[in-house]
């Protein structure tokens, strides 16, 4: 007897205990738009900046799970108007933010990109840009940017307060894919689906629309993710800063939930999709025509009306109460192997851009020194690293969080969209959540990718093997079961 009442007191209180749980909700945005002109990420070419047709911002959502005055754990999600996050940027954040404060765990911080093409370069790789009183270099817009991130991660942090939360699904046709398959087996990215020999896509597209909803405690809604597998990729070829689609979707959310409410980018694994339209591109165009919309506005509506559908579905099944549960974890992934023929095809290639520098030192394009030292070292370098090691590994950092009856994982890859249905098929959550390019980026293909060869499935486009790819996608699964023990 006296067992059977201290089993119902330990109960009890573990009932008390779990009831008194609070999430806390921060959100912050701020603009990252450089002053000056800078060169922009997203393209082989070297490109400067020739103006601003819209800002680039961060959004920042943190949240905290607390027990009276114990914090139970937390994570900060950024989403960032960039093309990928480089490590040397993520490391500069997390640099500044130790100093601004403290009480931040910068390793329970998410920052993933939005994957626009027009946006500023963050990489250490256009070493000869042109001397002028209105160029950033490289260095200063990391510094710049950091510094903007930083800040708006701290202010996050810091305005936390009690708040509730909400999910849903809907769909949105947003992405598609963009690998072409022909008759003799190849792959051509962006390839002509009107030549007689084409025969289909090589993947298929995810059109699944995630949204998260946080609101305070006085049902104010404070902040909206959106998760689409699709990068925004639209106006990438424009020489002027641009944060893509992203931008009207945030004016036009804005327009329906307030212009205070912080909106977040999430995009899914889609490594292989693209908002472009492959084919009835004739219909399609006629379809926004009449509507009198251009391509983002098109992307915007539809984004607009699945979110605002989730919105109306799920307002009144709001919790505050809830688990939140966050892992982080270094993996060690298998590589892509670099043969022989690829490395002396990268060193013979290297050499041609190098004597096309030293030929014209002073005019020499610097998207030269990208071929040479990037696209083509990158390959020579890991050929060199395979023969003192032939299983060398690729180490990554991925987050896995569980909220509520959610999950939210996150990898650094433009990861192809079948690793994400393997991940989403498996998951132990009513609804997962993917972030891809939550890191360095580098694409990372599926098997028949490989085969089908062509950009994006090629020794110098992906540094981590398929196999590798699946070793991402267990680990992951495995982590995600791990919370719902």
């Amino acid at each position: 007897m006296k067992n059977m009442i201290l089993s119902i007191v330990v109960a009890f209180c573990f009932v008390l205990s779990i009831e008194a749980a609070q999430l806390k909700v921060g959100v912050s945005r701020a603009d990252i738009t450089p002053p000056k002109s800078v060169p922009i990420h997203g393209q082989f070419p070297l490109r400067l900046s020739q103006g601003v047709e819209t800002p680039l911002t961060v959004n920042v959502t943190a949240l905290e799970m607390v027990d009276g005055e114990k914090s139970l754990d937390n994570v900060i999600f950024v989403s960032v108007d960039l093309v990928a996050i480089p490590n040397n940027f993520l490391e500069a954040i997390q640099k500044q933010i130790t100093v601004k404060d403290t009480s931040i765990d910068v390793q329970k911080i998410v920052v993933n990109a939005t994957h626009t093409h027009t946006a500023t370069t963050l990489r250490l790789v256009y070493p000869d840009l042109p001397k002028s009183d209105n160029i950033m270099d490289v260095q200063e817009s990391i510094d710049f940017t950091a510094s903007r991130v930083a800040d708006a991660i701290v202010t996050a942090w810091q305005n936390r307060k009690s708040g509730k939360m909400a999910y849903g699904l809907d769909f949105a046709v947003v992405g598609f894919s963009r690998r072409a398959v022909f008759a003799n087996g190849r792959t051509s990215l962006y390839g002509n689906s009107n030549d007689p020999n084409f025969r289909h896509y090589e993947n298929m597209e995810d059109h699944d629309l995630g949204a998260l909803f946080f609101w305070d405690e006085n049902d104010q809604l404070l902040s909206v993710i959106v998760n689409i597998a699709c990068p925004s990729q639209e106006v990438e070829g424009r020489h002027k800063i641009n944060a893509d689609f992203w931008h009207p979707v945030r004016e036009k959310l804005a327009e329906r939930f307030g212009k205070d409410v912080v909106i977040l980018g999430w995009c899914s694994a889609a490594g292989d999709n693209s908002p472009h339209v492959q084919y009835r591109r004739a219909a399609i165009n006629r379809m926004n025509s009449l509507r009198k919309l251009n391509e983002m506005q098109e992307i915007a509506r539809k984004i607009d009306h699945a979110v605002t559908d989730i919105y109306e579905t799920i307002k009144d099944a709001k919790v505050s109460d809830l688990p939140l549960i966050h892992r982080v974890e270094t993996l060690q992934l298998s590589m892509s192997k670099v043969t022989e023929t690829d490395y002396l095809t990268a060193k013979k290639e290297r050499e041609k851009q190098d004597a096309l520098i030293k030929s014209r030192p002073d005019k020499a394009p610097a998207e030269l020194v990208w071929m040479a030292h990037y696209w083509y070292g990158n390959v020579i370098e890991r050929y060199e690293a395979q023969q003192k090691n032939p299983d060398v590994r690729y180490p990554t950092t991925i987050h896995v969080i569980r909220l509520g009856d959610t999950v939210i994982c996150s990898n650094q890859f433009e990861l192809f969209t079948d690793f994400g249905v393997q991940m989403k098929a498996q998951s132990p959550a009513i609804q997962t959540f993917l972030i891809q390019l939550a890191g360095d980026g580098s694409y990372l293909p599926t098997e028949r990718a490989v085969r089908g060869g062509g950009y994006s499935a090629i020794i110098q486009s992906n540094p981590v093997s398929p196999q590798g790819g699946q070793e991402l996608v267990k680990r992951t699964v495995e982590l995600m079961k791990e919370l719902w023990k």
